[in-house]
């Protein structure tokens, strides 16, 4: 007498693929977490540090950089605390916010060089091949994730991810 194996659907041989995270994963959000901690203090002490009132421009620049440490400390966070397959779904978000700090910072540092008169096509060329490299990591985080849904649909998953 031969016992058989229960056997699984689809969608829970998906559901069991990786039910906790890899450990390349766990160190990649935890240095997410910690970079955009210690980011975010760095920054906050800086600010807070500075002598006497500080123009409007010093002001938002500091804004914007606490603002892109937290989306990486909220980044690694939630990498952490999922416990799902994500279907490269954390890739789609982490370039999303290196795309979102690369144009910000290269606008604000363009717009620097050009009220002080300073060279702006060195920092334009400079922001630019930052701003190209996380597009391109941007677009093939999203043809990895469409490429895995796909087979996940193949296989009978659905489309949730």
């Amino acid at each position: 007498m031969t016992v058989e194996e229960p056997r699984l659907s689809p969608r829970e041989l998906i559901d069991h693929l990786e039910p906790v995270l890899s450990r390349r994963r766990r160190v990649r959000a935890v240095a997410a977490l910690l970079a955009g901690l210690l980011g975010t203090a760095f920054v906050a002490a800086l600010w807070l540090t500075e002598p006497g009132p500080l123009p409007g421009r010093t002001r938002l620049a500091f804004a914007l950089f606490l603002v892109f440490c937290l989306a990486w400390a909220a980044y690694g966070g939630w990498l952490l605390t999922r416990r799902v397959p994500l279907f490269a779904t954390e890739k789609v978000i982490a370039a999303w916010i290196a795309l979102a700090a690369s144009l910000v910072t290269t606008a604000v540092m363009v717009t620097i060089a050009a009220q002080r008169g300073t060279g702006v096509l060195p920092v334009l060329a400079a922001g630019a091949a930052i701003v190209a490299v996380a597009l391109t990591l941007a677009v093939r985080a999203h043809a990895r994730r469409a490429a895995l849904l796909r087979r996940k649909r193949e296989l009978g998953g659905g489309e949730e991810a």
